[in-house]
């Protein structure tokens, strides 16, 4: 039977936001349904019966209340990609902080968009939902009063590119649960839609300036996205404003997003958009339509083509740089904040790994092959039962094997970071293909990348000046990646691959970021709604935070 909460009675139980900011509500169906967007009928997961879901469009520090009624046969979680949910990890809805919305049953969702601006997206974070849909666009606008680095655009369109299976998602879940792998994807889509028909999907007209969000929503693939006789002016990725150079193409790998402005400055007709796969040897494509408004011909048959290696797409990396003089979502510089300047008081090695346990594939990082149980970590932890359910930082900050077939071994993996501490976070992939990390909660700053492993001579180049901070970062084949972060977050956070197989097998943790005060001033308490699960269910509650 669906629960009766509503949300005006959530909004009175929950002590998780406060203040007078706007409220926006959604209320929210998820359900299956036919799709076919590679021509294939198949199951999907459809929220109020769109695939993919509907957008979301919110202001900084608007307070976003979605009350999601599970009329699937399974558990039901959503996640916020990028949504920093500052003091409240009680609404990040990964299965390490929240109980599954059961079968039948809703949960209502109450978070703000605290202090950010940008392009994201949400996701279903349990088993492979990923597969099936259930996704859409996120956006946080400016408030009025802040100045944008740029005249506002004509209109402002969402584009979710992602590879795409046409296999059942329970099926695919099975394959990765006997030990297989899933494989390459089937195809490329577009906003749901792989390119087969001619309608199109945005509208410009002549002269005038769009804004174009995109996000790489897919499960494993790093894709290219261009336009057709068009250059695109990079202004935003994953929330920060950034230096706005001129792009012909763009690598998003996956979790990622990227804002840009093109201006409809060509002969009015026909154009398509292309996401192509990258780093595979046979590449695939989707394509879309851009329609100048009034136009009747046809585009050019001849796709723009996409660039080919990762040596390519470390270089445009590094040509991405924060724009420092520009506001985000409070009125001062972003580059007011010198990150270049804080003292590193810890350093995490991160060497992902590909084996095999008890005969069955797993990804592990440290040798830790990450695996969930029945009690969420963060009701374990509030409820003072942690351990019961799980052990802190059975992970070293330095692998003991780096490379290779290495020895691994299934538990939950949990590490603890001293609250508001600086640290560096170095990812080093010894594989052969490419990783893309995301951590909930934060954004960091990716200061470098380079082939090979990473030494402490590898600081030498690190940008400590003008690093994008962002919420999600690629590491290239037999390369590292370092990021800098302040751990001033309380919660529990979830750091994950965004290749959905490996994350599923067990290439991801939780970082515990506790607050010593156990204060209101720091994180919110358990909302009244919370769902209760496992070893928690029945306890009584804790001391509340003060």
């Amino acid at each position: 039977m669906l629960r009766a909460s509503v949300a005006i009675l959530v909004l009175l139980s929950l002590s998780g936001v406060h203040g007078e900011d706007p409220y926006i509500y959604f209320t929210w169906n998820v359900t299956y349904g036919t799709i076919a967007p590679l021509g294939v009928p198949q199951q999907g997961i459809l929220i109020n019966g769109q695939f993919p879901g509907p957008n979301i469009n919110s202001t900084t520090n608007n307070n976003i209340v979605v009350n999601v009624y599970n009329f699937l046969d399974e558990p039901f979680l959503l996640s916020w990609n990028g949504i920093q949910q500052r003091k409240n990890s009680w609404e990040d809805g990964m299965e390490g902080t929240n109980c599954p919305i059961p079968p039948g049953e809703n949960f209502t969702y109450h978070f703000q968009v605290k202090d950010q601006i940008g392009s994201f997206f949400y996701f279903p974070s349990l088993a492979m939902h990923k597969a099936a849909g259930a996704f859409g666009g996120l956006r946080i606008n400016s408030r009025l009063l802040i100045p944008v680095p740029f005249d506002p655009p004509a209109d402002d369109y969402t584009v979710l590119i992602g590879d795409w299976y046409t296999k059942n998602h329970k099926v695919l879940a099975r394959l990765l649960d006997s030990g297989r792998s899933i494989v390459r994807p089937a195809g490329v889509l577009i906003n749901g839609k792989s390119g087969k028909d001619y309608e199109p999907l945005f509208t410009m007209e002549a002269g005038k300036t769009y804004r174009y969000r995109v996000c790489n929503v897919g499960l494993r693939t790093s894709l290219n996205f261009r336009i057709q006789g068009h250059t695109m002016k990079l202004v935003e990725m994953d929330g920060s404003h950034t230096v706005q150079n001129i792009y012909d193409s763009l690598d998003v790998h996956v979790g990622q997003c990227y804002s840009v402005l093109v201006t409809a400055d060509q002969a009015p007709k026909d154009y398509y958009i292309v996401a192509s796969t990258r780093f595979m040897k046979q590449v695939m494509t989707a394509t879309g339509l851009i329609r100048y408004a009034g136009s009747n011909s046809r585009p050019s048959p001849k796709l723009p083509e996409g660039p080919v290696g990762w040596g390519w797409s470390l270089n445009q990396w590094r040509t991405f740089r924060w724009n420092l003089t520009a506001s985000a979502a409070r009125p001062n510089p972003q580059g007011s904040y010198h990150y270049g300047s804080i003292n590193i008081t810890r350093t995490i090695k991160l060497v992902n790994s590909r084996t095999r346990i008890n005969g069955k594939l797993r990804y592990a990082l440290n040798g830790i092959s990450h695996v969930n149980g029945d009690t969420p970590f963060k009701l374990a932890e509030y409820f003072n039962i942690a351990n019961r359910v799980f052990e802190y930082s059975r992970m070293g900050d330095v692998p003991a094997v780096v490379e290779g077939a290495a020895a691994a071994i299934l538990t939950p993996n949990l590490i603890t970071a001293e609250f508001r501490t600086f640290i560096e976070i170095v990812f080093e992939n010894p594989d052969k293909n490419i990783q893309s990390y995301h951590l909930d909660g934060y954004s960091f700053f990716p200061v470098g990348m380079g082939p090979g492993r990473w030494t402490t001579e590898s600081r030498k180049t690190y940008n400590l000046l003008d690093a994008v901070s962002r919420h999600t970062i690629q590491v290239y084949p037999k390369s590292w990646t370092a990021i800098m972060l302040t751990f001033d977050n309380a919660g529990m956070w979830n750091l994950r691959s965004e290749i959905w197989e490996r994350r599923y097998l067990g290439q991801q943790l939780y970082i515990s970021v506790l607050s010593p005060a156990r204060s209101l001033r720091d994180e919110y308490n358990m909302p009244d709604n919370a769902l209760r699960c496992g070893a928690v269910f029945g306890l009584p509650l804790p001391p509340s935070y003060v």
